[in-house]
């Protein structure tokens, strides 16, 4: 069987010494190099539109590719193509970069100056790689294999604000209106999703951190069912555990999910650690939420800040959610957006606790009454995020029958 290699080299001198050594490997079928990011990750959508089967195994990207960085390439490719087999080409082999390289997605790294035996080695270990991954997933026909799906963060400017019915709710609202749905805790040491939807749980999160490549059955293994029809990955019972769940842990895990269902809901909590910050880097989506109060919004200002210096998230691709929002505040939404420098999301959740006092206390967010003003705002939010299919799409399949709020605005998928 032949190993088709598609290389990705912005360096004219590199793609010529490149393509000269792939001609040599035996049962290599090379295609044109291809000189920037924006071309590769064209080539491939075009490819994979047609059939899983029409993607190359092996992708090589060069250190010098651009205008998109060698590493965050990668990482695109192994998101939206989990069957191809990328590996790096660097001048920089340190345990340093190989390391970072494995947590982007690449199966392999290729020292400079190229030697034909370790470029052999590598694109021969990344093909059959690819290989098995594409049977695994021609077999598994649970297993979603477009373009992926959208990744949603909910987190909270500080304890206390409603991060949790947040992100539940968005997933309801998403996971009624006929999507396939996967709700992830990231709250690793006070979770409380598990509580909010009457859960007793073994299996977490905590599960898959000793695993290095999380396969679809590993996955399997490690979510719950819900009633709602819902998959859970959960936070530990015990706190301390969720030291051992790496941001190497998340982008697999993350990854994973959003090749699988249509939409991930992913509750980051209030403190940040290594782990949620790669959820929020790898997010389409990222909400921020806050009560329109002097401290909190203060908190949001710094959560921002914080994103923007360890470059995970710039403020302006901040969806900021105001919850239990009143009319008589002096603090509204036009000036928490001024002070925040992000977005604000058109949709202020009202402050209505009495409506969820009985479903918190009862673990049964599920539960929540369609005509509750807070599941309106909320499902409505979930709508302008596009996490919910057409009106015309939910009433065929007979839901949100009763759920004035489950339909919004759409807003275009991307960063």
């Amino acid at each position: 069987m032949s190993t088709r290699i598609l290389p990705a080299v912005g360096d004219p001198d590199a793609a010529r010494s490149i393509t000269t050594l792939l001609s040599q490997l035996p049962d290599a079928e090379p295609a044109g190099p291809l000189g920037d990011s924006t071309s590769l990750l064209d080539t491939l959508a075009g490819l994979a539109a047609e059939s899983l089967d029409e993607l190359p195994e092996v992708v090589l990207v060069h250190e010098r590719i651009g205008p998109v960085p060698a590493l965050e390439l990668i990482r695109e490719v192994a998101l939206r193509f989990p069957a191809v087999g990328v590996v790096l080409v660097t001048a920089d082999a340190s345990p340093g970069l190989y390391s970072a390289a494995m947590d982007s997605g690449a199966r392999g790294l290729v020292g400079l100056p190229l030697s034909y035996e370790e470029l052999a080695q590598r694109v021969q270990a990344a093909a059959g790689w690819s290989v098995g991954v594409r049977r695994h997933l021609g077999q598994g026909a649970d297993v979603f294999t477009g373009p992926g799906g959208t990744v949603v963060t909910v987190s909270g400017a500080k304890g206390g604000v409603g991060t949790t019915v947040v992100a539940v709710q968005l997933a309801l609202a998403a996971n009624a209106s006929g999507h396939s749905v996967a709700l992830v805790d990231l709250d690793l040491q006070s979770g409380d999703v598990a509580s909010y939807l009457d859960v007793q749980f073994r299996r977490s999160i905590v599960d898959l951190s000793t695993i290095q490549d999380i396969s679809p059955r590993v996955l399997q293994d490690a979510l719950f069912e819900h009633d709602t029809g819902m998959a859970l990955l959960l936070a530990p019972g015990d706190g301390e555990r969720g030291e051992e769940v790496s941001d190497r842990v998340v982008r697999q895990t993350v990854s994973a999910l959003r090749h699988r269902f249509e939409v991930v809901v992913v509750d980051c909590g209030t403190h940040m650690n290594s782990a949620n910050a790669a959820a929020i880097e790898m997010a389409d989506r990222t909400l921020l939420v806050t009560t329109p109060d002097v401290v909190t919004v203060r908190a949001a200002k710094r959560m921002v800040r914080l994103w923007n210096r360890l470059q995970i998230r710039k403020a302006e691709e901040t969806v900021t959610v105001v919850n239990r929002h009143t009319r008589n505040t002096e603090i509204q939404p036009p000036l928490i957006e001024k002070i925040t420098a992000t977005k604000v999301a058109r949709i202020a959740v009202p402050a209505n606790f009495k409506e969820l006092h009985g479903v918190v206390d009862a673990g049964r967010m599920q539960d929540l009454e369609a005509k509750s003003t807070v599941k309106q705002a909320l499902w409505s939010l979930a709508g302008d995020l596009g996490l919910v299919k057409s009106t015309e799409a939910a009433e065929k399949q007979g839901r949100f029958k009763g759920d004035r709020g489950a339909v919004g605005g759409r807003w275009g998928r991307g960063r």
